[in-house]
């Protein structure tokens, strides 16, 4: 069993319901680990929030996990309190542009664009402004990553859960393939990758992994501006 431990402004937020404040007044910081010591994993949902992201925040309070959300910004303009819920819960918010588009195909200025406008959406439901970014597509070149302003944060499990709606195959991929100091690749815009999501923790909990941020992962580092990062393999040393 699982202990809970949430405040009331969470289980507002979680609910929907308007909240006085920006989340930072009220956040749940995640639980401290140190990943050089037990084995991390950070689980990244992208391209929402959508409807369903509020049943993913509970699947994931429920379980006390955190998770880094790289939220596309036209979702965060339609869909304000689930960010703010998600910040409220202790996750990890990071900018996935605007619009998802592809990124490499644009001027040094609309790429800048895209990602302002974005912080400003996720600032003004959480107060803070997001540390790192992921490309739409993970492309990405030299405009993209000099534009940026901050590391670049990909991935090194790849479910395809895009591409193979199977909640069965989502979970074993995961538990097959990720070592300690993975980030894992999901999107919270499928019904059944979040479905998924309770037998990912149940399989990887019982291999003894801890559920971490990406600022967790790889703490008390701080990760390059205008680099692409795509795991922690130095982290864990048994």
């Amino acid at each position: 069993m699982h202990r809970r431990i949430v405040n009331s402004a969470i289980i507002a937020a979680l609910c929907g319901t308007t909240l006085a404040g920006t989340a930072t007044s009220a956040s749940a910081a995640p639980p401290a680990v140190d990943c050089r010591k037990v084995k991390c994993v950070a689980l990244t949902f992208d391209d929402g929030p959508v409807a369903d992201t509020q049943r993913l925040l509970r699947l994931l309070n429920d379980r006390s996990v955190r998770a880094t959300f790289y939220v596309v910004g036209t979702n965060v303009q339609r869909n304000p309190s689930t960010v703010s819920a998600a910040a409220l819960a202790g996750h990890q918010i990071g900018n996935h542009s605007w619009d998802h588009a592809n990124l490499t195909k644009l001027s040094a200025a609309k790429v800048k664009s895209q990602l302002s406008r974005t912080d400003t959406a996720i600032k003004q439901v959480t107060g803070k402004k997001p540390t790192t970014f992921r490309a739409p597509y993970g492309a990405h070149n030299a405009t993209v990553r000099t534009a940026a302003g901050r590391p670049l944060v990909h991935w090194s499990v790849d479910t395809l859960d895009w591409k193979h709606r199977d909640t069965a195959r989502i979970i074993k991929t995961v538990n097959t393939q990720t070592k300690p100091g993975d980030i894992v690749l999901l999107h919270d815009i499928h019904k059944t990758t979040v479905d998924a999501v309770p037998g990912i923790i149940k399989a990887l909990k019982a291999r003894g992994f801890h559920f971490v941020t990406v600022d967790q992962l790889f703490a008390p580092s701080k990760l390059p501006t205008g680099k692409v990062t795509y795991h922690n393999r130095a982290a864990y040393r048994p």
